[in-house]
C-alpha cells in the first residue's frame, strides 16, 4: 500500500517536463480541442448548417474556438514555464486550463450576449421594442446561459488540460545539482 509521506506522493504532484519532439505539442492540441461530446454527437445528430455564418451549428463553432485557445493555451503555459519555471506539475496544467476555459466560455457568452442585443436594435421596429428585446436577450443569454457556458468551458478546458498534460508534457525525477553545474530549465 502507498503511503502519503510527502507533498510530492500525492496524485499530479510529479514534476513534468516539456517532451523534446514538436510533434507532442501539436498532438495535443489537436486531441484537446476534440472535446468528446462534440466528436461523438455530430454523427449521431449531423448539423443543420455547415456553412460558417449565423446559422453555423453550435458544436462546430465550440470546435473552431478549441482549435484556436487550446494550442494558444499551450503556448502560453510555455511561456508562463520558460518565464517562472510554473506549472511544474500535470495538476498546474490542468488547473490552468479549467479556469481560463471557463473565464474564456464566459466571456464569448458575454460578447454573443452582447452582440445579440445590439443586433435587436436593429430589428427593432421602435425604442420601446428594442429595450424589450434587449432585456430578453440580455435575461436569457446574458444571465441565464451564462453559468451553463462557464460550465462546458471548465469541462472542456478539463478534457484539454489532461490531453495536454499527458501528451506534451511528461513526468521525471527531480535530479539534485550536487555540484551547481546543472543549467536552470
Amino acid at each position: 500500500m502507498n503511503r502519503v509521506e510527502r507533498y510530492e506522493d500525492l496524485p499530479g504532484q510529479a514534476r513534468i517536463f516539456a517532451r523534446p519532439a514538436p510533434a507532442w505539442p501539436a498532438m495535443a492540441a489537436f486531441a484537446g480541442a476534440a472535446w468528446p461530446p462534440l466528436i461523438l454527437t455530430l454523427p449521431f445528430w449531423p448539423p443543420s448548417s455547415w456553412t460558417p455564418g449565423r446559422e453555423l451549428d453550435w458544436r462546430l463553432m465550440v470546435l473552431i474556438i478549441g482549435l484556436i485557445a487550446v494550442p494558444a493555451g499551450l503556448w502560453r503555459i510555455s511561456v508562463e514555464r520558460s518565464r517562472s519555471g510554473r506549472p511544474s506539475t500535470r495538476l498546474g496544467v490542468v488547473w490552468r486550463f479549467m479556469l481560463f476555459g471557463g473565464l474564456l466560455a464566459g466571456a464569448l457568452q458575454v460578447a454573443m450576449a452582447l452582440a445579440l442585443t445590439v443586433a435587436g436594435w436593429f430589428e427593432a421596429g421602435g425604442v420601446l421594442q428594442a429595450l424589450g428585446a434587449s432585456e430578453t436577450t440580455l435575461l436569457i443569454f446574458g444571465v441565464g446561459f451564462l453559468p451553463i457556458t462557464i460550465a462546458g468551458g471548465v469541462s472542456y478546458g478539463l478534457w484539454a488540460g489532461l490531453c495536454a498534460a499527458f501528451i506534451a508534457f511528461e513526468a521525471k525525477p527531480t535530479v539534485k545539482d550536487r555540484l551547481g553545474l546543472m543549467p536552470k530549465a
